[in-house]
């Protein structure tokens, strides 16, 4: 288990310079990462359902994903939100857009939507969205700043934006967070939930 970890941290690592500058990874460091997340044992060590309700996905929400990757969230967050609800499934990387479409096919589930974009300008609706999750983003494409200026315009106002921890200080994450116009409520399961303030103080 502490090897399959290791190795997707250090894929990771090797697609930050592209992600920083908005470029999609190289296409083979996303097929090993397709290769990890696709795998039964990454679907037992990050069990998408524990990790999606404490997100606090629940039905008939209107739901973004950023950084949707192969889909390993996507499907299961689809199923959650149920009928009623409705995800975007939004990544730079033409191949894991064409992935979660497969997978789209493949279940017959129609409550999704996914879409190729750089998070920072992703051409939605203002105030749609109940509920953001981002997960296993240890680095942003976009920026991490632009991507939070664009999540808080989208949520509705007392929205949700529920990020997992990643290896960068968890005070360092609470405090660029909130000071992009949200407030820290809690932390369940390696998520940090943050609700949208509808009037913000945004520090330049």
């Amino acid at each position: 288990m502490r090897s399959n970890n290791k190795q997707l941290n250090n894929n990771r690592e090797a697609a930050s310079v592209n992600e920083k500058k908005g470029r999609a990874s190289p296409d083979f460091i996303y097929r090993i990462i397709e290769l990890i997340h696709d795998s039964r044992l990454m679907a037992i060590i990050r069990n998408p359902y524990k990790f999606l309700k404490a997100a606090g996905l629940k039905p008939g929400l209107k739901v973004l994903e950023v950084g949707c990757g192969p889909g390993a969230f996507t499907i299961p967050a689809a199923k959650i939100i149920g009928k009623d609800g409705f995800i975007y499934a939004v990544d730079i990387h033409p191949l894991a857009i064409k992935r979660v479409e497969e997978k789209i096919t493949e279940s017959g589930i129609e409550n999704i939507k996914p879409v190729l974009t750089d998070a920072s300008n992703m051409g939605l609706l203002n105030q749609e969205i109940d509920l953001v999750f981002m997960f296993g983003m240890p680095h942003i494409a976009g920026g991490l700043i632009n991507v939070l200026s664009e999540i808080h315009r989208v949520l509705k106002p007392g929205g949700i934006l529920s990020f997992e921890k990643s290896r960068r200080s968890e005070n360092k994450i609470i405090v660029d967070i909130e000071n992009r116009g949200f407030v820290f409520t809690e932390k369940k399961d390696g998520i940090l939930l943050f609700q949208k303030v509808v009037e913000p103080k945004i520090i330049i």
